[in-house]
């Protein structure tokens, strides 16, 4: 199997598997408890969270909010600005983010609150001044993905941070860096952001587990209650092992990121190559200028991505259409959608995607499957 589908979800990396075993075994306790299995639980937690502080450039340890997943890690920075103290407060965002920030809108809008949805050219690309026009006084957050996670179209958030602080100083600009994280810097120096976002099973971590990174100075209404843990703004028990594991995984993917980024660039560029020279009308969506190298979404005019991606697995290639993270079913995407493809022309594109694990050959070796299958549906 040629595993092209590294957006969707990763392997696991061999320094997540040992770093979680002994939070699996002898030291399972639940970090809120005050004995000693515990205590090596809290011990263990909260050294992650101090490594993670690190790796991201937060100010304190404390910054750092460990939650179920990028989902959970996006709603609650937009949902919990916007509530935040009380208020309903406004959220401006682009029509092309993840569904859990634009989900988070939708909510919000249903409470009163007010929603802009600010919309991009044919190559996913976000105009600036036109974000910032949105942000008023009412508005309690901004979110910008650092890149898009069907496309790979890279966003300039820290020009967009450093707009909106010049219009508006008090208002927090949010990332999902998710997608972004395996092959770009994200630190708060590099990005210039109030709050990132990350799910560790993009580079490599578990899945069900990924952090918010928030300065405690921003406040925030919680999206899940209980009993007070993080600091009050995100309850329930700690998973130690997943955290752990999580933050072993960042760690290899910063010691790795540049010759990982030059592998990946390689085995792209090799599958985009091998395709384009025998198919010569395949179209790449995005910016192809300022992409994540891992990415390549194209669209073979005449096939249908839903045929194409079966026929795909059964020649032992997985690919993916639209964003993994919908419930299975195929759906036309946000993302084309915005960029202004017509539903016939979405309806013919597939996400491919490349991750820690690729081969060197992997490239040239599945794009000589996907032509031979795409000729065969011509």
């Amino acid at each position: 199997m040629f595993y092209l589908d590294h957006a969707a979800t990763t392997e696991v990396r061999p320094e997540t598997r040992t770093a979680m075993a002994p939070f699996l075994d002898d030291s399972f306790g639940n970090p809120s408890g005050v004995h000693e299995v515990s205590r090596r639980a809290k011990n263990a937690l909260e050294e992650a969270r101090e490594r993670a502080a690190e790796l991201l450039g937060a100010a304190h340890p404390l910054d750092i909010v460990f939650t179920g997943g990028g989902t959970e890690a996006d709603n609650l920075a937009v949902v919990g600005s916007a509530l935040a103290d009380g208020k309903r407060g406004g959220v401006v965002t682009t029509a092309v983010e993840h569904e859990a920030v634009l989900s988070s809108a939708v909510f919000l809008d249903s409470l009163g609150c007010p929603v802009d949805v600010v919309g991009v050219d044919g190559q996913g690309r976000l105009d600036i001044a036109e974000l910032v026009s949105r942000v008023g006084p009412g508005t309690a957050v901004v979110s910008v993905m650092t890149a898009n996670n069907e496309t790979g179209t890279l966003f300039p958030v820290r020009e967009v941070a450093e707009a909106v602080r010049a219009a508006a100083e008090t208002v927090p600009v949010h990332t999902d860096a998710v997608q972004a994280f395996v092959t770009e810097e994200v630190t708060f120096a590099a990005l210039g952001v109030d709050m990132i976002s990350l799910a560790a099973h993009k580079f490599g971590g578990p899945k069900g587990v990924g952090l918010l990174l928030a300065p405690r100075h921003i406040h925030l209404e919680p999206v899940i209650h209980g009993g007070g843990q993080e600091l009050g703004r995100r309850s329930g028990t700690h998973n130690v092992a997943a955290i752990v594991g999580m933050v072993a995984a960042m760690e290899a993917t910063v010691t790795d990121r540049i010759a990982t980024r030059k592998r990946i660039d390689d085995i792209r560029n090799d599958f985009e190559a091998t395709i384009g020279a025998a198919l010569d009308d395949v179209e790449i969506n995005g910016d192809l200028d300022h992409r994540l190298v891992q990415h390549s979404h194209l669209r073979i005019p005449g096939v249908s991505a839903e045929t194409l991606l079966i026929r795909l697995d059964q020649a032992g290639v997985a690919a993916a259409a639209g964003s993994a993270c919908h419930s299975g079913a195929i759906e036309v995407s946000h993302v084309l959608a915005a960029m202004g493809r017509s539903e016939t022309a979405a309806a013919e594109c597939v996400r491919f995607s490349f991750g820690w694990s690729s081969r060197p050959t992997d490239g040239h070796e599945a794009a000589q499957r996907v032509v031979a299958v795409a000729r065969d549906l011509r």
